[in-house]
This record gives C-alpha cells, sequence and structure tokens, in this order.
C-alpha cells in the first residue's frame, strides 16, 4: 500500500480579455477496491460559480463558470489518496458466457463499441484476431486473449511525445507506431472491442518511480490505461506494459479520452488560448 499525495494544476492563458467561460474539470480521484481518497479538493482562480456531481461513467466531476473578464483560468485539484496493488485475479468466463454476460452487466454495454477515436484499421484488427486465435480456442479464455492483444500493442507501439494531438485516431495511432499515453490506450481498446472484449479508457496519474521514497516530491503525469471485462474489469498499462498496481491513481473512465477529458470547456473573447499543466506526486507512507 502507498499513500499519494497528488496535486493537479491546469488551465488556459489567453492573448486578449476573455469575459465569461464555462468549464468542467474531471481532475479529482475516486474510491474504489484499489484505492481509498482520504482528501480531495479543487481551487478555482478567478473565483468561481460551481456545483460538483458525478457523471454517467462515475467520474467526479467540477461545473463552473466565470463571468469576469480575465486573462487566465487555473484549476488546482489536490489528492490524498491510498493505493493497494490490485490482486488481478480472473473470473472463468468462456467466450459464450461473456457474450452473454454483456447485456447484464453494468457499465459493459457501451463498451463493445467502437468509438470515432478507437476504430481500429483492418491492420490491427487482423492483428487481435490472430492473437485471440493463438491463444487456443481449447482455453476459452476471453482473459487470456485480452491479455496477449494489449501485450502485442504494447511491444508494438512506442512512447513518442509531440507526434500526436488529443484528436489523433487510434488508426492513425498504429500507422505512425507511436504516440502518448492516450493514443497507445485507444489502440489497445480498438483491438479489444474488435475481437468482441468489451474495454474502457481509462484517466489518472502515475508516479514515475517503481519504489517511490516517503517525502520526496515528484513530477507525475496525468496518465492513461485500459481495462477489459472478462466476467469481472482487469486493467492493464500498456503504455508501461505492466498491470496496474500501486503507482496508479484512477480518476475516471468511458469509451474514449472525451468521456474524460481532465479540462474542457468554452469562451467568450478574442484570441487564443494555451493550456498549461503541471502534476506533482508525493509519497507520504
Amino acid at each position: 500500500m502507498k499513500r499519494l499525495r497528488v496535486v493537479h494544476t491546469t488551465g488556459y492563458r489567453y492573448d486578449g480579455d476573455v469575459s465569461a467561460s464555462y468549464n468542467e474539470a474531471r481532475m479529482l480521484p475516486m474510491s474504489s477496491d484499489a484505492q481509498l481518497v482520504l482528501h480531495s479538493s479543487v481551487d478555482v482562480r478567478p473565483v468561481s460559480s460551481h456545483h460538483q456531481y458525478t457523471d454517467y461513467w462515475g467520474t467526479r466531476v467540477l461545473a463552473f463558470d466565470i463571468l469576469d473578464a480575465h486573462r487566465e483560468l487555473t484549476i488546482t485539484a489536490s489528492s490524498l489518496v491510498e493505493v493497494v496493488e490490485g490482486t488481478h485475479s480472473e473470473a472463468d468466463v468462456g467466450w459464450d458466457e461473456l457474450r452473454a454476460a454483456i447485456p447484464r452487466s453494468a457499465g459493459c454495454v457501451e463498451q463493445p463499441g467502437q468509438t470515432p477515436l478507437t476504430e481500429p484499421p483492418a491492420s490491427l484488427a487482423e492483428l487481435a484476431a490472430t492473437v485471440a486465435a493463438a491463444v487456443g480456442p481449447a482455453v476459452d479464455s476471453p482473459c487470456a486473449a485480452a491479455r496477449a492483444i494489449v501485450a502485442s500493442v504494447s511491444s508494438e507501439m512506442a512512447y513518442m511525445s509531440g507526434v500526436t494531438g488529443v484528436r489523433t485516431t487510434a488508426a492513425e495511432a498504429w500507422e505512425a507506431r507511436s504516440g502518448v499515453c492516450q493514443d497507445i490506450a485507444h489502440v489497445a481498446i480498438g483491438a479489444l472491442r474488435s475481437v468482441g472484449i468489451p474495454a474502457r479508457y481509462v484517466s489518472g496519474y502515475l508516479h514515475p518511480k517503481t519504489e517511490p521514497v516517503v517525502g520526496e516530491t515528484v513530477t507525475g503525469e496525468s496518465h492513461a490505461w485500459v481495462e477489459w471485462y472478462c466476467g469481472s474489469w482487469h486493467g492493464y498499462d500498456p503504455t508501461n506494459g505492466v498491470p496496474i498496481g500501486d503507482r496508479h491513481i484512477r480518476v475516471g473512465h468511458g469509451r474514449d479520452y472525451t468521456d474524460v477529458t481532465p479540462l474542457r470547456g468554452v469562451y467568450a473573447g478574442s484570441g487564443s488560448s494555451d493550456l498549461f499543466v503541471q502534476v506533482s506526486i508525493t509519497r507520504e507512507a
């Protein structure tokens, strides 16, 4: 078990006066079987009117608007979370049982279908089908097939920043065989869904060190990984090629990145905006 403090600061700097802005932030972790949120708060500058709610996917959302003229918007989310190492146990579900279970499983119905960001090209779908078949029909294990597919995607993709953007699709990232964690997650999700395994995009934070030093504050990362359903949900980090563990802090999940964007909104005013992001993580215990 690790106790991690995360401070995530993000926002926009505008090159002119903004008369009003309307925004949603998804930056606070949720409590779950693998993590317990001990404290969390969000500070918005300039001061705004706001309200909090839980969205359809179970993610905590802060909705706020600023109606005074401003040239910078800053949101700081602070959280203290206890995270435990996952057990990664598997449900004994075969392919026929999985297909029958999907319509009855909460949170699973929307996840088999592709989105514009996850739609796989033919070559990726063929790879997923080949890997799933290689697991062997005698095994009859979607869990084993999913692990093999995600591992194959992880081995094929290279982490490379600056070559993709938030609108890059899985097909584009797969063609380049490179991208950031968002792109690699979209590729893995597209591959899993192409063989009938429900999969979802998970947004959160990652401590960059395998064995963090207590009391040391380091530059962390907003991160993304995947979960697939094979009787229960199982997580894997295809960017780093590791199962989800006690360095991963979960914020929320959805069909793809657009369901769990950390900050999005609209503003009224002339000129353009520049996004800034900073994440720091401290192990406290």
